[in-house]
């Protein structure tokens, strides 16, 4: 009768208020600290939102569509792949590995606000303001205010989020915000043992994959994470109950097992229907994932594991330093942030080996979990539970709340996390680019606001002040960074295929009548499609069968445009992408009888020449 009144007790002291002065101050705390990291995000990442210029993905990847399905005009569908909807054709994909999510979530924007580069980019913006909202969830709900107070703010003054989010279709940001939603329903889940966040999490996944095909690091680094969570409560249990857990009864009948791991299933495969309607009708992304077994489409070696792992994890000091964004108009960098990350880690070590006896655990609790028959168990983020084993769970509500996370689980599980999906990236069916890692970064700041938090209740007095101080020092240092990104890209308009002088190439066209100009390099035709509301829609000529060099089919594409009223657009030999297009255009020209005649050039704001606008014309 004790121990039932003491689990009872413990239930009581752990349950979230429902009224009265200690339930509006939690709420009040938890608004002023979201309102802070918004304000703060909000502030940097609108500022000054038509720069850099337009990306070719940005405009290509949701722009271009959305346009044309606002306008009611013939979409450009990728591979020509879609579904009728009317004389409507709805893209399914907009690459073979990237779904046409944003081209949908964009439309409502360019329609509210018109056809420009900041009303595309709101979708971005916006998205990236929920991240912040559901990592300030997630840690809270999985290591406490805290953590999710530390990693909530980091993450907004970060100078990487901050302007690849302003930039967030070119680099697929609503991964990220999906990844993080699915890790806050699977982490309500686990812990209450409610099956509607399990077909959220299944469903989330499926929506994650599908936006971008590198959502699966994600997954497999949850998996393993959760087995191994799991593994540990099985052990635990074992022990403590002196039994096999499995032995233990199952109050659940296994049809209903069954068939809400079926509908599990079809939550997750429900958004991949358009992927997979997709591969039905071109098979793209197959071949591109088994293509790329050996070599991706870059030329990377994806047999060469080590040596990608090698170059993946010395892009994560560059992650939070911000040292990589050159083509903003300079590099700015917050030095500490790795040498902070590294400490914080290191600190950790000792208090996981010795935790201290004055913070005892929570008085036990009963609850019914995603895992059936009942056991005397230990959770992997700290405290006991009698929960149930191995399929169970309850629909009405959370029936505890799980005591505060060991140190273990603060420390190291959500870096773990981390680590499981740099080494998964090592696989690529593109390149190892770092923008890969936009999906990455809020996880990493939830590592950060865990392992500062598990010190700061763990480490006593001695831990606050450096602690706090390495925080603010971290905030000052990204906060200072982004502010000098801004300054620089006032200063610059951007670089290379940031450039806004891709603005001033589409307004010379559009104001000379060019409706039909021929493209003979990647980063052109997309942008300027979209800056000019479609009046111009450049002709892509030069082939994406190899980087190298023109394909065997490049003069024979070439030769019909070869006359004096077609404008040929160029970049600049330094800022070629697909090389080799000019010296075949040059060769063509001259087997024609022809000469190149240079008509325009456009710079970027530094005097650096980019963009070359030529004709032909008899000699």
């Amino acid at each position: 009768m004790q121990d039932a009144d003491g689990r009872r007790q413990g239930a009581g002291s752990r349950q979230e208020p429902t009224s009265g002065a200690p339930f509006r101050r939690s709420w009040a705390v938890d608004g002023l600290l979201l309102g802070l990291a918004l304000a703060l995000f909000l502030a940097l990442a609108g500022y000054q939102l038509g720069l850099p210029g337009l990306h070719y993905d940005e405009a290509k990847e949701a722009g271009n569509n959305a346009l044309q399905l606002l306008r009611g005009w013939p979409v450009q569908a990728f591979r020509d792949a879609g579904l009728r909807w009317g004389n409507r054709l709805l893209p399914l994909m907009v690459q073979d590995y990237i779904g046409a999510l944003n081209v949908y979530l964009a439309m409502p924007f360019l329609a509210l606000f018109g056809v420009s580069v900041p009303a595309l980019r709101l979708l971005p913006l916006l998205t990236a303001a929920a991240t912040l909202l559901l990592l300030y969830a997630l840690a809270n709900e999985a290591f406490g205010r805290r953590a999710a107070a530390i990693a909530t703010l980091l993450l907004a003054v970060n100078p990487s989020f901050v302007f690849w989010s302003r930039q967030g279709i070119f680099v697929t940001n609503i991964t990220a915000t999906l990844a993080v939603a699915a890790a806050l329903t699977a982490c309500r889940w686990w812990r209450y043992g409610r099956w509607r966040d399990l077909y959220l999490t299944a469903f989330l996944w499926g929506l994650g994959i599908y936006a971008k095909l590198l959502f699966v690091w994600v997954i497999g680094a949850s998996i393993v994470v959760g087995a191994f969570a799991w593994w540990v409560r099985r052990i635990s249990a074992a022990a403590k109950a002196g039994a096999d857990p499995a032995s233990s009864p199952n109050p659940y009948p296994l049809t209903l097992i069954l068939f809400r791991l079926l509908f599990t299933v079809i939550c997750f495969l429900l958004p991949l229907t358009p992927l997979i309607l997709f591969n039905l009708q071109t098979g793209g992304t197959l071949a591109s994932i088994f293509g790329s077994l050996d070599s991706s489409y870059y030329g990377v070696r994806n047999a060469a594991f080590a040596a990608n792992l090698g170059q993946r994890l010395g892009q994560l000091p560059a992650l939070l330093r911000g040292d990589h964004l050159w083509y903003l108009g300079g590099c700015f960098a917050n030095p500490a942030a790795p040498w902070l990350a590294l400490a914080l880690a290191l600190a950790c070590v000792p208090v996981c080996a010795v935790r201290p006896s004055r913070h005892p655990r929570p008085s036990p609790l009963h609850t019914s979990l995603p895992l059936g028959g009942t056991v005397h168990t230990s959770l992997p983020l700290g405290g006991t539970v009698h929960t149930s084993l191995p399929l169970g769970g309850t629909e009405g509500g959370p029936s505890f709340l799980a005591p505060r996370p060991s140190p273990l689980a603060s420390c190291f599980l959500p870096l773990a996390f981390c680590l499981l999906v740099v080494v998964q990236s090592s696989f690529t069916v593109s390149d190892l680019f770092i923008t890969h890692y936009a999906i990455l970064l809020p996880f990493a700041f939830l590592a950060v606001g865990a392992m500062a938090a598990g010190l700061l209740r763990w480490g006593g007095h001695l831990a606050l002040v450096p602690v706090l101080a390495s925080v603010i020092w971290w905030g000052a240092g990204d906060l200072w960074a982004t502010v000098q990104y801004h300054r620089a890209l006032a200063a610059s308009g951007g670089h290379a295929a940031h450039s806004d002088a891709i603005y001033d190439l589409a307004a010379y066209l559009d104001a000379h009548g060019q409706a039909a100009p021929v493209a003979l390099d990647w980063g052109i035709a997309a942008p300027v499609y979209f800056l000019t509301s479609g009046r111009v829609q450049p002709v892509e000529l030069f082939g994406y069968e190899r980087l190298d060099a023109p394909d065997a089919g490049f003069a024979g594409r070439l030769q019909p445009f070869l006359e004096p009223a077609v404008v040929f657009l160029f970049h600049v030999p330094e800022e070629e992408v697909f090389r080799g297009r000019r010296q075949a255009f040059d060769r063509a020209v001259a087997e024609a009888g022809l000469v190149p005649r240079v008509e325009e050039v456009f710079y970027e704001r530094s005097g650096r020449l980019l963009f070359v606008l030529t004709r032909v014309e008899p000699p």
